[in-house]
């Protein structure tokens, strides 16, 4: 049958209902009892009243059987017209699969021992006017997954699963910092100057102050400010927002964890991320290896340690002393980037980074020894300058984390700036953070900060191939644009 003719259907039953004088959709529900735990402590001959909606309908002239659905279970409902009553049965005959119900009436067990409960009384509680996917099956089509999640958590508990695993993930991160006496907070998401990191902002206008204003690309340089001002371990569970390209890592809107700890540096922020993350894989799963699409990561501390230093060395045969003009000629050389002419040290740095994530370590790996001239935010070591405190953490093949010795002289910081402005695209041109470095000549601690991709996180815990399978409501391009898969 055509969805047109079924919509149809549907629309004339609820038509019916309504002459009737029943509502389609009422505002108020009397007391209800959840599925899942009537069915773990099942008591027949026990009255019950639930809420839910119609996943199966079967019918047998004046007796019918339903299946009905909430967030904690699914039961089987027994309707019969003499128990029910003349309006009660009207109302079985003109609802359909979609539709939520409230039933109230006495818990038994069929010949087949299925629990059942003998309906008394029917109320309607919502009309479906469009059908469900497919037997509830669940989705086919990837792109209409993600375009419609409500229809894709309806139909899959696999879904549900995943999205529930992803409030447990959060909640445990914030119960393991909490524990550690760090402070949430939350700071501004939009911005004045888009700085903290390096990506290309969102742009937004206020209109009282006649202001432009960026979508924060990350919270960093604010969290620090709260350094200055005293408060010593801090966190924010943040979105964030890039301009950038989309892929099966990227969401233009993704969460990140950052968190940043007074008198810590890089090493402290190393022994922070390693035993956080343990304390979550060993929380879901009860040990410390996983399965990651079909392959084994073990979590076992202590991390292995590799140096981007070395691996740059060996395989493009770039040193940090190297100017941006002559590594992406060694770039070239080695059969990247050849259609560039000409690349910020930033992009540089992508690049390297995405052909060094091809061999990485499915186990979980800090990738030290970062140039200082990538690293505008970081310290630098004292007995080798062109190499900063700095580790980027990478597990499954995916970099999950980033952190730093944080950079607290404001002379250098200040030239830093000015120095990383002269070399951004004309479309990337951003002001000196003059506010960031006031705020660093009332003095700021020596600290670590941590950054962890929440979003890449949960893809790695929860056994996910795309970000899109762990964020709800992903960005897809307009539908008349073609497919996202």
């Amino acid at each position: 049958m055509e969805l047109n003719e079924l919509i149809q259907q549907r629309k004339a039953k609820a038509e019916a209902l309504s002459a009737k004088g029943l509502p389609l959709y009422p505002s108020q529900t009397a007391k209800h009892t959840p599925i899942g735990p009537v069915l773990v402590d099942f008591q027949e001959g026990k009255k019950a009243n639930f809420c839910g909606r119609i996943t199966a309908k079967r019918s047998h002239g004046k007796a019918a059987f339903l299946d009905l659905r909430d967030v904690t279970g699914k039961i089987q409902l027994y309707i019969k017209a003499d128990i029910v009553g003349e309006e009660g049965f009207f109302i079985f005959d003109n609802i359909d699969i979609a539709d939520f119900v409230q039933v109230e009436g006495e818990l038994f067990k069929t010949h087949t021992g299925e629990p059942t409960l003998k309906v008394e009384k029917i109320t309607l509680l919502a009309k479906s006017l469009r059908p469900l996917p497919e037997k509830w099956h669940g989705l086919k089509d990837v792109d209409l997954r993600y375009r419609q999640r409500y229809l894709d958590l309806i139909s899959n508990d696999e879904v549900k699963k995943v999205f529930k695993l992803r409030s447990r993930i959060i909640k445990a991160i914030r119960d393991f910092l909490d524990a550690k006496d760090f402070l949430e907070v939350e700071t501004p998401m939009m911005h004045s100057i888009a700085g903290g990191a390096a990506g290309r902002p969102f742009k937004t206008h206020h209109n009282e102050y006649s202001l432009d204003l960026f979508l924060r690309i990350a919270p960093e340089l604010y969290l620090k400010r709260l350094l200055v001002g005293g408060l010593d371990r801090v966190y924010e569970i943040n979105r964030s927002f890039r301009n950038e390209g989309v892929s099966t890592r990227h969401n233009p809107e993704f969460t990140m964890l950052e968190v940043y700890e007074a008198y810590s540096d890089c090493g402290g922020m190393m022994n922070l991320a390693e035993s956080l993350i343990v304390s979550l894989v060993e929380g879901l799963s009860g040990k410390t290896i996983i399965t990651y699409q079909g392959k084994e990561i073990d979590f076992s501390a202590p991390w292995k340690r590799v140096s981007f230093k070395d691996m740059v060395k060996e395989k493009f045969d770039i040193s940090p002393a190297d100017d941006e003009e002559v590594m992406l000629r060694k770039l070239k050389k080695k059969g990247f980037a050849k259609e560039v002419n000409k690349l910020s040290r930033t992009q540089i740095a992508k690049i390297i980074e995405e052909v060094l994530e091809e061999g990485i370590s499915l186990n979980p790996v800090f990738v030290t020894d970062y140039f200082a001239s990538m690293c505008p935010l970081a310290k630098n070591k004292l007995d080798d300058p062109l190499i900063s405190e700095r580790f980027e953490l990478y597990a499954g093949g995916i970099e999950i984390g980033n952190a730093y010795s944080e950079l607290n002289d404001p002379f250098e910081q200040r030239s830093r700036f000015k120095e990383e402005v002269k070399g951004l695209d004309p479309a990337e041109q951003k002001n000196v953070d003059d506010d960031y470095c006031l705020a660093l000549e009332h003095g700021m601690p020596p600290a670590g900060g941590l950054g962890i991709g929440i979003d890449r996180l949960v893809m790695l815990l929860t056994d996910q191939p795309s970000i899109r399978d762990v964020i709800l409501f992903p960005l897809l391009r307009p539908i008349e644009q073609g497919m996202d898969l």
